[in-house]
């Protein structure tokens, strides 16, 4: 492991990495470097995250650490270096004595409470800490109601953020000016995989960090359709940052409002994330944690393995488990049917999707949950039950997704359903008639 104190002086400032892995048009990373001399960029794994994290081939991981590598190639050759810690970033600061720490804004509850603490460490030293809006284009009471209040439905919202939008917000930030400010450094070691306590991923390939402009132009006429690459699978870049927002938004804007729209979905949520941080464990309308649940774990198992009987189901699950994706109207189709269906609390399949999921972000995960359920803000009908078959038929008619993740789907191999769909939904409206009556 890197020494602290051979890198780490009181002429140093820090650019901390977290959720926005790149050098170009990064805002905190700007700032740093505009503002100062000898910064050092720094990548903290957190052991109060990856603790928590059972699958010790999570590629997540495995993401991160190439994404690094990436990094730690580019800094190299402006004659610099990237320097990566293992630990919990609380105590590390403690033994951190630099001029100041910049970094990009985080918006979940435990990053917040993480750097609030980390702030008040640093200032007791004397050193600076300072954080910028990067991961979003508008943030926390940047597109508020009229009255102030923070929209709770996505429609307005969605046109209250387009007129807000102005060039300023999609500007790049030229970082590249300021690369001479960089602290001259020879290259550091960067801990492996094996050092934090994962694994290396063999043979898998990560979508490529790059944004295909065919795909976007008609991801209005394509995205519904699993079976077609019609969506551009850049929500990992999105999650670890790897690419631009203020990039995306600029192309979005330009080639399609249907993705732009997608954009502003993950900004709405963040937002509520914010400004409601108790969706994080409970209905975002209370009323709905009134629920009785029928948690049955066979059903839930069943549903984990893409056993279900319900081939569309089945196809989205499979290919969760097998590659960290699924695509979006899938994710719905499952979302309904485990809550719907399977009357099994939502949180449950969020904590799935949460150790599944390549692009798994707590609150676009918490917002699409909450509304598959109806207990959400914007949230879905209650009433409304998504027919698996009706939506193979539309989406899926030749039913190639399908046969591709469940290749058995036509012989005896395959299970029967495990409930009935009409039987299922009169079910689920009547356990939600009790709870919010």
């Amino acid at each position: 492991m890197n020494s602290l104190g051979n890198v780490i002086d009181k002429s140093t400032t820090l650019f901390w990495f977290r959720r926005d892995l790149r050098l170009h048009d990064n805002a905190g990373l700007y700032y740093a470097l505009k503002e100062n001399k000898n910064v050092l960029p720094l990548f903290i794994f957190d052991t109060a995250i990856l603790e928590k994290l059972e699958d010790k081939k999570d590629k997540r991981i495995a993401f991160i650490h190439q994404s690094l590598h990436i990094l730690h190639q580019q800094l190299a050759e402006l004659g610099s270096a990237l320097l990566v810690l293992y630990g919990n970033p609380v105590e590390l600061y403690k033994t951190i004595n630099a001029k100041a720490v910049y970094t990009n804004h985080d918006y979940e509850p435990y990053a917040r409470e993480r750097d609030k603490t980390v702030q008040g460490i640093l200032e007791a030293k004397g050193s600076i800490f300072k954080t910028f809006k990067d991961q979003v284009i508008f943030e926390k009471d940047e597109v508020l109601k009229d009255d102030g209040k923070p929209y709770t439905i996505f429609t307005p919202y969605s046109k209250k953020w387009k007129v807000n939008l102005s060039a300023f917000f999609l500007k790049s930030y030229p970082v590249e000016s300021y690369f001479k400010n960089f602290k001259k450094i020879s290259p550091l070691e960067i801990p492996t995989l094996t050092d934090i306590g994962f694994c290396e991923v063999e043979n898998f390939q990560f979508p490529e960090r790059v944004i295909k402009q065919s795909i976007v132009e008609h991801y209005d006429k394509q995205r519904n359709f699993p079976a077609i690459k019609g969506t551009t699978k850049l929500s990992l870049h999105l999650r670890f940052g790897t690419v631009s927002i203020r990039k995306l938004a600029q192309v979005a804007k330009k080639k399609n409002e249907v993705w732009l729209n997608e954009l502003i979905w993950r900004d709405f949520y963040h937002m509520i994330l914010w400004h409601f941080p108790h969706v994080q464990n409970k209905a975002f309308k209370p009323l709905y944690d009134h629920i009785a649940w029928r948690n049955n774990v066979d059903d839930y198992k069943a549903w984990c393995e893409g056993k279900t009987g319900y081939p569309i189901v089945d196809a989205g699950m499979r290919e969760l488990n097998e590659t960290g994706f699924m695509h979006n109207r899938v994710r719905m189709i499952v979302a309904s049917f485990l809550t719907k269906h399977l009357l099994i609390d939502w949180r449950w399949g969020e904590a799935y999707f949460a150790q599944k999921l390549l692009d798994f972000d707590l609150a676009a995960n918490n917002g699409g949950w909450q509304w598959a359920a109806g207990s959400g803000c914007d949230a879905a009908p209650y009433f409304r039950v998504f027919n698996p078959e009706l939506q193979t038929i539309k989406f899926d008619p030749e039913r190639v997704y399908i046969r591709k993740w469940v290749p058995e789907v036509d012989t005896p191999d395959y299970p029967k359903p495990i409930v009935d769909h009409k039987f299922a939904r009169e079910r689920v409206l009547k356990a939600y008639k009790v709870a919010l009556s």
